[in-house]
């Protein structure tokens, strides 16, 4: 019996041992055991590189395909060629340009386009553009309704006209399947001697060129087509026609900043998607090079003191401006230098495949670096994602309905009532 009492006695010793032992345990804290998260902890993610399909089709294209992308050519002739064909198909040429002597009907408009069009073989669409300002700068058939000239617009100084007007612009357009225009023109007319402006200009005052420039933006942005701003940064007081010669414009930036450049300022704040440099020299900004080639005049003021974003255009790079004092390969690689983002090489195939291969030779040596050209090209894409541009043909054009909706914008403005 006293052993039976022992045993007894010895495990209740031993089971009370292991109970206590098993309670210190799990009162201990575990060190291998991550703790629960906190509400902070469980809504944090790991930090992740969002998706960016632009820079991805970047990174697949090649050199010679980026270089292209900067560059809108002009062709000869009313119909496609092979010479278009091989600026479009084997150097990647980002646009075409057209002028009043590759149209001579609607049908054959419509039909060149989409000759264009289907030439290239490219994912990326192209830039079909042409100056169309109403007035005296039209290029469109004559089928086609003509519009008002920006002074006519200027003297009956009603934003609301500006804004049809654009409306008006992109409605022509479109029609055919152009969607780039190189307007409206920002230039103040101060200088009644001016050769080339003249009544392209909406007026003598700053503030009536910016609010009817930026009305006519507006119209043509909400049509579809992309606006390009120009001639930054002002033609308007000047006695020499840039398609001939090199204007030169004497005035300081402090004068520049209270007159010719509030048109473009107020342009830019309302969000225009492209400016045109204008081929005129300012030796007080930079007694070397012309603005449109000009590094202080494009990145320093455009960009960087008003704070321009979009695209960067060059006038035609063949005017007498340029080919007087160039060749086209050195102002091609000097406006790229400058800022410029799409190169304008308007006439003659020989000058255009010049500037493509010079871009080409200058990217490969390193004179200009390949993140430069895909800073631009970025941009390019951005530009025709936003606006939707497409290659897809344009069926037919009816001029009839075309001019009907052109005259229901403006005839209120412009007939004087019953």
């Amino acid at each position: 019996m006293k052993k039976l009492s022992l045993l007894l006695f010895c495990l209740l010793v031993i089971g009370l041992g292991i109970y206590f032992t098993i309670q210190r345990q799990d009162q201990a804290p575990n060190d291998d055991i991550i703790p629960p998260p906190t509400g902070d902890q469980k809504n944090e993610k790991k930090p992740s590189t969002p998706r960016d399909p632009l820079q991805e089709q970047l990174a697949q294209m090649t050199l010679e395909e980026k270089v292209g992308q900067l560059v809108i050519v002009g062709m000869d002739g009313t119909e496609l060629n092979e010479k278009i064909k091989n600026l479009i198909q084997n150097y990647h040429a980002g646009g075409v340009i057209l002028y009043k002597k590759n149209i001579t009907g609607s049908t054959q408009l419509l039909q060149l386009l989409n000759q264009l069009k289907s030439s290239n073989n490219s994912k990326i669409p192209l830039f079909l553009s042409l100056d169309e300002e109403g007035g005296p700068v039209s290029r469109l058939p004559d089928e086609i309704t003509k519009l008002p000239s920006n002074k006519i617009i200027g003297e009956i100084n009603n934003e609301n006209l500006s804004y049809n007007l654009g409306q008006a612009l992109a409605l022509q357009l479109k029609a055919y399947g152009f969607n780039l225009n190189f307007a409206p023109v920002l230039d103040i007319n101060s200088n009644p001697q001016n050769p080339v402006i003249g009544d392209r200009s909406f007026g003598a005052g700053a503030d009536l060129v910016s609010r009817l420039g930026v009305a006519t933006i507006k119209g043509l942005q909400d049509g579809g087509v992309i606006p390009v701003g120009k001639h930054f940064p002002g033609h308007g007081d000047t006695l020499v026609d840039s398609h001939v010669g090199l204007p030169v414009v004497t005035y300081d930036l402090d004068r520049l900043r209270n007159f010719e450049l509030l048109p473009f300022q107020a342009a830019i704040g309302s969000g225009v998607d492209a400016m045109m440099v204008a081929h005129i020299l300012l030796p007080k900004l930079d007694d070397k090079f012309p603005a449109s080639l000009s590094h202080n005049i494009i990145t320093g003021l455009l960009k960087e003191e008003l704070g321009f974003q979009g695209l960067v255009v060059t006038d035609d790079l063949t005017m007498g401006a340029i080919v007087k004092h160039y060749s086209l390969a050195q102002a091609a690689v000097q406006a790229v230098k400058a800022g410029n983002d799409l190169l304008l090489v308007c006439h003659d195939y020989e000058s255009q495949l010049a500037v493509l291969q010079a871009l080409q030779t200058a990217v490969a040596s390193g004179d200009i670096p390949e993140a430069r050209i895909e800073e631009s090209v970025y941009k390019i894409l951005q530009l025709k994602q936003k606006y939707n541009l497409s290659d897809r043909p344009v069926e037919a054009v009816d001029t009839e309905a075309v001019n009907a909706k052109v005259r229901k914008l403006l005839d209120s403005f412009l007939m004087p009532a019953n």
